[in-house]
C-alpha cells in the first residue's frame, strides 16, 4: 500500500478547486506600444478576460512574480543596468484587491546587468532574480510590508559552450524555487548547465549545492524549469535545440538526474531558423506538462506517467499569433492564457481534465508586447 501513497497523493490533485475571479497582469517590454505593466479581470468560470488597461507605467517589466499572500506584486525592469543605475533592477507594487491598482512601494537594485526573471519564495521571505547578461542569481528580502531590500547573496556563473552565437558566456535565464522552497534552481542558457542553490528564506540567502549543477547536452541551451507539484520531477525547456529535459530531483541533496530528453516539435520537424522555445508549466494537477515554442506558434502538451515522470506527447495547438515568449495556466485548472508577443494578442484556451488537450475558445484580448502574465485573486 506504501508504494501507491504517492500516486494516489498525484492523482488527488488532478481536480484544483474552481479559483475566484482574478485579476491577471501582463508584463511587456516597454516601447513605442507599451508602456508597462496591464491588467485585465478573469472570469474562471467563462475564461473571458475584459479589456486590458494600464495598471502602472514602468520600463519593459517583462517578468512578474506574485506574493504568496496576493498582496504584493514584483517585477523587473530588463532596462536596468547596474553599471549605470546601480539602484534599479527590480520594483515591488501593493495590490489593491478590489481595483487591481498597483501602487509601487520601492525600486531595487540587484547588483548585475540584464535581469530577465525573477520568484517569490512560498513564504514571501525572499525574492530571487536571474540576470541573463551579468550571468548571475541574486536574493534579495521581502519585508512584511512588500518592500524589497538589498540583496543579500549574488553567484556569477562561469563558462561557455558550443553555441558560437548565444553561448560565449553565462547566461541565467530563470530563478526557480523547487516545491519544499530548500533548493533554487537557475537554468543558464550560455553554459548548458542549471546551477543548484540552497535557498534559506528566512535569511534570504543562496549557497552552493552538493552537486552544484545539472548538465544539459552541449548546445542546448536551458532556459526555464518547471517542477512537478509532488518535487519528484523537474522540467527544463531548452532555447536552442527546442528539447524538454526530464530529471528526477533527489530530495535530500537537490541533485537533478537524466530521466528522458524530448523534442518539443512534432514527430520528423526539425528545429528551423528563427524557431525557439520558451516558457514551461506543470499543469496544478501535475498529470500534464505544457512548453511553448517560438516561431513555431505552438504550445506542447504532454502527459507525465505518475511513476517515472516521463513524457508522452498529447498535441501541438497553434497560438493563433506570432512568439508566443509565455503562457499562464489560471488557479482552477481549466484555462491557458496564450501570450503572442510579436501579435500583441493574449488568446484563451480550454484545458481538458482527462486528456490536457488545449482547445481554442475563440475568445482573446488585446495586449501589446505581452510576454509574462500572473493571477491575483480579486475581492
Amino acid at each position: 500500500m506504501k508504494k501507491l501513497l504517492p500516486l494516489l497523493a498525484l492523482s488527488s490533485l488532478a481536480a484544483p478547486a474552481l479559483a475566484a475571479e482574478s485579476f491577471v497582469y501582463f508584463g511587456t517590454y516597454t516601447g513605442p506600444k507599451s508602456q508597462g505593466i496591464y491588467r485585465s479581470k478573469f472570469d474562471p468560470a467563462t475564461g473571458r478576460l475584459t479589456a486590458a488597461e494600464l495598471a502602472a507605467e514602468c520600463g519593459s517589466p517583462s517578468f512578474l512574480a506574485v506574493h504568496p499572500n496576493g498582496k504584493f506584486l514584483y517585477a523587473i525592469d530588463e532596462r536596468a543596468d547596474a553599471t549605470k543605475d546601480a539602484a534599479r533592477g527590480v520594483a515591488a507594487y501593493a495590490v489593491d484587491p478590489r481595483t487591481g491598482a498597483l501602487t509601487l512601494l520601492n525600486e531595487q537594485g540587484i547588483g548585475s546587468r540584464g535581469p530577465c526573471h525573477l520568484e517569490v519564495d512560498a513564504k514571501g521571505q525572499c525574492l530571487l532574480v536571474a540576470n541573463y547578461s551579468g550571468g548571475s542569481v541574486a536574493s534579495l528580502p521581502i519585508g512584511a510590508d512588500g518592500k524589497l531590500g538589498p540583496a543579500r547573496s549574488h553567484f556569477t556563473h562561469a563558462g561557455s559552450s558550443v553555441n558560437a552565437a548565444r553561448q560565449k558566456e553565462p547566461h541565467a535565464h530563470a530563478s526557480t524555487i523547487a516545491p519544499g522552497n530548500r533548493f533554487a534552481y537557475v537554468p543558464d542558457l550560455g553554459i548548458d548547465k542549471v546551477m543548484i542553490y540552497q535557498l534559506d528564506p528566512a535569511k534570504a540567502t543562496l549557497a552552493t549545492a552538493t552537486p552544484p549543477f545539472a548538465t544539459l547536452p552541449p548546445g542546448s541551451g536551458p532556459r526555464h524549469i518547471a517542477f512537478r507539484p509532488d518535487g519528484k520531477f523537474a522540467y527544463v525547456i531548452n532555447e536552442l535545440t527546442c528539447t524538454m529535459a526530464v530529471f528526477a530531483v533527489d530530495a535530500k541533496s537537490g541533485a537533478l538526474a537524466d530521466v528522458q530528453l524530448i523534442s518539443t516539435l512534432p514527430p520528423g520537424e526539425t528545429v528551423q531558423r528563427g524557431q525557439s522555445t520558451a516558457e514551461v508549466i506543470v499543469h496544478p494537477g501535475g498529470k500534464f506538462l505544457y512548453g511553448s515554442n517560438r516561431g513555431h506558434n505552438t504550445i506542447v502538451a504532454y502527459a507525465i506517467d505518475a511513476a517515472s515522470g516521463k513524457l508522452t506527447l498529447v498535441g501541438h495547438e497553434p497560438t493563433q499569433g506570432s512568439t508566443p515568449r509565455h503562457f499562464a495556466i489560471d488557479p482552477s485548472g481549466k484555462w491557458l492564457l496564450a501570450e503572442n508577443q510579436g501579435s500583441d494578442t493574449v488568446v484563451v484556451f480550454r484545458i481538458d481534465a482527462r486528456t490536457g488537450k488545449l482547445t481554442a475558445t475563440g475568445q482573446s484580448v488585446a495586449v501589446p508586447v505581452p510576454v509574462c502574465a500572473v493571477f491575483v485573486g480579486a475581492k
